[in-house]
């Protein structure tokens, strides 16, 4: 983390594991940075080769499912949700409530890094809706708006 005057604060994979309960192989987000907190993060992905669902999506022609894609940007929001409230450690959980006006533009494939950027639009106590797209290359990918709720109390109750 770099907190330093002049700046950006950027975190890496073993501090967003202090923020989301994901492990591998469903944490899909390594890095979070341009972190505005309560307002925006770009999650960043390595798409690799060995991830276990390029073995049945496709065995000919690796695609990362968009489901998947989608997933990696709502991690992204919840982590920044979480660092936002500085409740890092609590293992405060995440759960997912709506995909809307969903988009897949690209295949995405192993060797790509994606860029994900993600903005939240609103917040009603404990549900936030956000907006997100995916990018490799500065291309979009996918496109999406979500929404979670994250429970007051670490183990969602």
């Amino acid at each position: 983390m770099t907190d330093k005057p002049g700046t950006a604060l950027v975190l890496d994979v073993e501090q967003i594991k202090k923020l989301l309960p994901h492990r591998a192989p469903f944490l899909f987000v390594e890095r979070l940075t341009d972190i505005v907190p309560h307002e925006s993060a770009v999650g960043w992905k390595a798409v690799s080769f060995n991830e276990p669902h390029f073995a049945g999506h496709f065995p000919d022609y690796a695609v990362m499912p968009g489901v998947l894609i989608v997933e990696a940007m709502a991690q992204a929001a919840g982590a920044l949700v979480v660092h936002s409230l500085g409740e890092a450690g609590d293992r405060r959980m995440v759960y997912f409530m709506t995909i809307e006006k969903a988009r897949f533009r690209k295949p995405v494939t192993p060797g790509d890094l994606l860029r994900m950027p993600v903005k939240a639009l609103r917040r009603r106590g404990p549900v936030w809706r956000f907006e997100g797209q995916a990018y490799v290359d500065g291309v979009l990918c996918a496109e999406a708006e979500f929404s979670a709720m994250i429970p007051d109390s670490p183990g969602g109750s």
